[in-house]
């Protein structure tokens, strides 16, 4: 972009505003800490649902103002995730432009800037470097641990944005990675890899600028505090010897049975899977009747998407409703989710998509029916439940009650990093760093393993790491004063009462499984609920040029067809018109000139 189409873009876009919201405690520190310094390279690490988007977006807009910077580029994991962050520029008066592809040159004019993926970044890093440098440059790294997720990757970001005026990083938890693989930007130190897969390997540890922890945010009420409610049950599988094999999931002994009774339950087919469903139905009727949530709803987490489209027809049919199915291949899956944040959907069904960074303020309750085991892919999980809208809302996550999870739900609340270890190659593949149980054989091979049958019953609430079975107090600890009167404000329930009656209406939803299963099975296709139907977005800045780029092209398609004249002739004797870039770049103003001069052809 040459200098004075930068300029001319600057005088078209709108002034950012500050937002009316007031800032969070941590927020102002670390605006300030930056403020004093001003550094080129800033990293953040805050907890999940502790507002790393408003603080980083407050950031730019303040830059902005002080024309300290005159474009900013936000970089992040997933196009849903481009959608909100457009969104939330929005509100404070910042044009982010989600839709600008690799195959459009110069960034829009009428925008400040724009939202891409690291994968966009990869496939053409001297194309962002060129739009980086042709102004000063705030860019936004969210989530920059996925610079690592491929050695080519964290290269294309270094190439990309090396030359930017400013680098402002994003995480949710440390991480690591090897010492010949160092994410760009980041500062690290040395450090040994924990764990019993990494035992004694020498490599090093990112350090952030400001750091921000689950339990700082929790007493801060930023937060809400996540009761773990575990269920057992035994596990019938056939083995590769033909032996029938029968273990409790809470007392499985081996690691290799473990995994077994595991995978096991969570097979579509036994009974494990709906009765978990229905208490979390049950949890979710509590808080929009009495836990003062009246748009509470749920998540389900499964492995794969074969599992996801069978425990929606589950939920379908235990809870009379049907569920919002969001899978990554689906084109509407952005839509989707949008709808089911502002809708009234009471449980939507997922696979990875709602893992990391997707904000769905009221879900409040998650269903953990996966494999997955990582440290790192459980905090942002249930991160998607904990972000707080008000005093006194609690969130609630179901889960088998295997040694692997209850270890990483124990330590959800102690002071410690759950550090991501170093990414492995091919970060788009289902299996990356996520510890699954092999895949079922394919049809003709010899089966390994073969699921018969698995019930569930409730074991235990886990709160603050400790158990509580709903039989009395726990042995080991029992709740300090400040606590007992934190957990007992109305509507919210002291972990010994909601493990007294997840254990008491246990018998009641066993024999609701039951009645459920025994109907007959309507259409398999999903009727997905539609809670409003399709709305334009008129209004928000970028959606508004998106729909007139549409509606010029329809516009064209009808002169062309009622002209006889081909569509790229249509196409060039408007812009002799209506002078300006190619649609793909023009500004709304120029459009909505476009759109007019292509009614009057008409």
């Amino acid at each position: 972009m040459s200098p004075d189409m930068a300029t001319a873009a600057r005088a078209e876009a709108p002034a950012p505003q500050t937002s009316s919201r007031p800032l969070r405690a941590w927020q102002q520190a670390a605006l300030e800490q930056y403020e004093e310094t001003s550094p080129k390279d800033f990293l953040v690490t805050a907890t999940p649902g502790a507002g790393k988007t408003t603080f980083a977006l407050t950031l730019a807009a303040r830059l902005l103002s002080r024309r300290e910077v005159a474009r900013v580029v936000v970089v992040c994991p997933t196009d849903h995730l481009r959608l909100q962050w457009a969104d939330a520029a929005d509100r404070v008066g910042i044009v982010l432009d989600p839709g600008l592809t690799n195959a459009v040159g110069p960034v829009r004019a009428g925008t400040q800037g724009y939202v891409t993926t690291y994968a966009q970044v990869a496939g053409k890093p001297m194309l962002h470097a060129a739009r980086a440098t042709a102004v000063k440059t705030l860019v936004i790294l969210d989530e920059v641990h996925h610079a690592g997720d491929g050695l080519s990757w964290g290269e294309a970001v270094g190439e990309a944005y090396g030359r930017a005026a400013r680098r402002l990083c994003l995480t949710g938890t440390p991480f690591r990675t090897k010492a010949d693989e160092r994410i760009p930007f980041v500062k690290y130190v040395e450090d040994g890899f924990e764990g019993s897969d990494n035992q004694g390997l020498a490599g090093l540890m990112s350090v952030a600028d400001f750091t921000y922890g689950y339990k700082e945010a929790l007493a801060d009420s930023v937060v809400r505090p996540v009761v773990f409610a575990a269920y057992t049950g035994t596990s019938r599988w056939r083995n590769s010897a033909g032996e029938v094999v029968a273990a409790s999931l809470s007392e499985a002994g081996t690691r290799s049975v473990e995994m077994q009774a595991w995978r096991t339950a969570l097979d579509p087919k036994g009974q494990w899977v709906p009765h978990v469903i229905a208490a979390m139905d049950d949890r979710i009727t509590h808080l929009r009747e009495e836990g003062g949530m009246p748009d509470a709803a749920g998540l389900v987490l499964a492995s794969d998407q074969d599992d996801a489209r069978e425990y929606a027809k589950i939920v379908r049919r235990v809870t009379g409703k049907a569920p919002e199915l969001i899978l990554s291949d689906d084109p509407k899956a952005s839509k989707k989710i949008e709808k089911f944040n502002v809708g009234g959907a009471r449980i939507a069904v997922c696979v990875r998509m709602v893992s990391e960074g997707v904000d769905v303020p009221r879900a409040a309750v998650l269903a953990w029916m996966t494999s997955y085991r990582t440290p790192l892919f459980f905090a942002q999980a249930v991160g998607r439940v904990v972000r707080a809208r008000a005093a006194h809302e609690t969130a609630t996550v179901f889960l088998p009650a295997v040694r692997p999870l209850l270890t990483l739900a124990a330590s959800m609340e102690e002071q410690r990093n759950h550090v991501l270890p170093p990414p492995k190659s091919q970060p788009d593949e289902e299996l990356e760093a996520l510890d699954l149980p092999p895949r079922e054989p394919r049809e003709g091979a010899a089966k390994e393993w073969e699921a018969l049958e698995a019930d569930a019953r409730f074991a235990h609430v886990l709160h603050g790491g400790t158990a509580h079975t709903g039989e009395g107090r726990p042995a080991a600890v029992s709740l300090g004063i400040e606590e007992e009167e934190f957990l007992g404000i109305p509507g919210l329930l002291t972990p010994e009462q909601t493990a007294s009656l997840l254990a008491k209406r246990d018998d009641e939803l066993r024999l609701r499984v039951e009645a459920a299963r025994r109907m007959p099975d309507e259409d398999d296709g999903l009727m997905l609920v539609q809670d409003h139907p399709d709305e334009d977005d008129a209004g928000r800045s970028w959606r508004d040029a998106a729909e007139l780029r549409r509606e010029v092209n329809r516009l064209v398609n009808r002169v062309s067809a009622k002209t006889s004249t081909p569509q790229a002739v249509v196409h060039t004797q408007l812009r002799k018109s209506v002078p300006g870039p190619p649609s793909a770049s023009a500004s709304v103003d120029v459009l909505r000139a476009r759109r007019e001069r292509l009614r009057t052809m008409l």
